[in-house]
């Protein structure tokens, strides 16, 4: 089939396609007009996901916004947010409702539940697609219902998505609360057991009292020293003869002695040279040399002795020092076992005093998010009674029912030239039998004689005749 053939086919079966096309107008245009009037009223909502949370400073990743979006979606189409429509617009008390519900329902189902569904059935949310709006839409065949459902639904989601944000830090909050009371007893019971083991021990303050008796072992430490090579030195010059009776000799009153020994021995041998031994003079210097012989042995003797207390001396000094120093040392590892102690009971108060004030914390937090009356959602713009309804939409449908008139009658065209083929040109001759055309009487050059003329058809062109 070729052009000249479809357009002569249409030509031919104008009267057809002409009362298509009127019916499918006349249908669609009944219908559309019998068909009864829905009203669809829409509220906006802004989704703020960027903004940091007043209480906790977290803000969204932006990787998550498209999926909060659907969220929200969601939420609001939600069988609780429907059965808060019910709830708070009384539609369960309605006596067109309840006995509407009566009539249709035959389950276990509840009037509120059924509400909700019916509702929800009305409801369209759609999120913007290049920005963080939400538009709440809602279709009745009253334009203030639709209004006053939209809104609704709004406030609804609104409360929601408050609880949805809250509920969960209230329980939170009621369970940390519970936790600080053992929490805190468990801080007070760490302190007095730090508190009765100071008393117990009389501790003040361990590291001073540490650094003193450190200082102090110290200083006996260095006494102890002393002591010892005091003592080493006394029993050294005592094994030592020689050193012994160096130290003897030198000692300033047995020298002095001996020199006035030195000095009355030699008056007493002038004295016997000169004079003799029965002389007087000499039995006097005699009698003075023998008692510096007994000084000096006297002397000598308690030089010995004074050498030996000195070391004694030295050992019991050296040994009162030494369990001095053990003591002092058995002091100090008895106070590095308190602060042990000590430390262990004040790390574990320091412990309980983290996890009290973490808990605290916490606690606070989340009771300001339980108590938060604000959230991510805020109301952009409240739906108002629309002017002229949504559906049905007359000249759209007329529209789409001409269009629609127009295509359905060239097929009927088509299907009825199949059923019933006729030749309506000479082409069609060609085609179907074969039988060559000699020539076309024809008045004046039409259309097809024109088109043929030029090749456009695939076909030789005819001659006039």
């Amino acid at each position: 089939m070729n052009v000249l053939q479809f357009l002569l086919i249409l030509k031919a079966r104008r009267k057809l396609i002409l009362l298509t096309l009127i019916l499918s107008v006349a249908i669609v245009g009944c219908i559309s007009l019998l068909l009864p009037k829905a009203y669809t009223a829409t509220a906006s909502l802004v989704v703020n996901m960027q903004g940091a949370d007043p209480v906790t400073g977290l803000t969204m990743p932006s990787q998550l916004v498209s999926g909060y979006l659907a969220t929200q979606v969601d939420i609001i189409s939600s069988h609780n947010v429907a059965l808060k429509v019910v709830d708070d617009l009384k539609l369960a008390q309605q006596a067109v409702f309840q006995q509407q519900f009566r009539h249709d329902v035959k389950g276990q189902i509840s009037i509120r539940d059924w509400l909700a569904n019916r509702l929800l059935g009305n409801l369209d949310v759609q999120p913007s697609r290049d920005s963080n709006v939400l538009y709440v839409a809602f279709n009745s065949g009253n334009p203030q219902t639709a209004a006053r459902l939209a809104n609704a639904f709004v406030q609804a989601y609104l409360l929601t998505n408050l609880e949805l944000k809250t509920q969960p830090a209230r329980q939170t909050a009621a369970w940390y609360d519970a936790q600080l009371g053992d929490l805190r007893n468990n801080l007070e019971k760490s302190q007095a057991k730090l508190s009765s083991y100071q008393q117990s021990k009389g501790i003040v303050s361990l590291d001073d009292k540490l650094d003193t008796e450190s200082t102090r072992l110290a200083e006996l430490s260095s006494q102890m020293v002393a002591a010892q090579g005091q003592t080493y030195d006394s029993l050294s010059i005592q094994r030592n003869a020689s050193n012994a009776s160096a130290s003897v000799m030198n000692n300033p009153v047995v020298q002095s002695l001996k020199a006035d020994l030195a000095r009355s021995e030699a008056k007493l041998s002038q004295l016997a040279q000169r004079e003799g031994k029965n002389y007087p003079e000499y039995q006097r210097a005699a009698a003075e040399a023998d008692s510096l012989r007994e000084k000096l042995a006297s002397e000598i003797s308690t030089v010995r002795q004074s050498m030996n207390s000195n070391l004694a001396v030295s050992r019991q000094r050296e040994g009162d020092l030494r369990a001095a120093v053990a003591a002092q040392k058995a002091k100090i590892l008895a106070i590095n076992a308190q602060r042990d102690a000590a430390g262990v009971l004040a790390r574990e108060v320091e412990s309980a005093q983290k996890a009290y004030d973490q808990a605290l914390q916490r606690f606070t937090q989340t009771r300001l998010e339980g108590h938060a009356g604000q959230t991510e959602v805020a109301l952009l713009s409240s739906a108002v009674a629309p002017l002229t309804p949504s559906t049905p939409r007359v000249r759209l449908n007329i529209l789409l029912s001409i269009i629609l008139g127009v295509v359905l009658g060239i097929g009927l065209a088509l299907i009825m030239e199949m059923l019933d083929r006729r030749v309506r040109s000479e082409y069609d001759l060609v085609a179907f039998l074969g039988v060559p055309v000699l020539g076309v009487l024809v008045a004046q050059a039409t259309g097809r004689q024109w088109l043929a003329r030029r090749g456009w058809l695939g076909l030789p062109a005819p001659k006039p005749g």
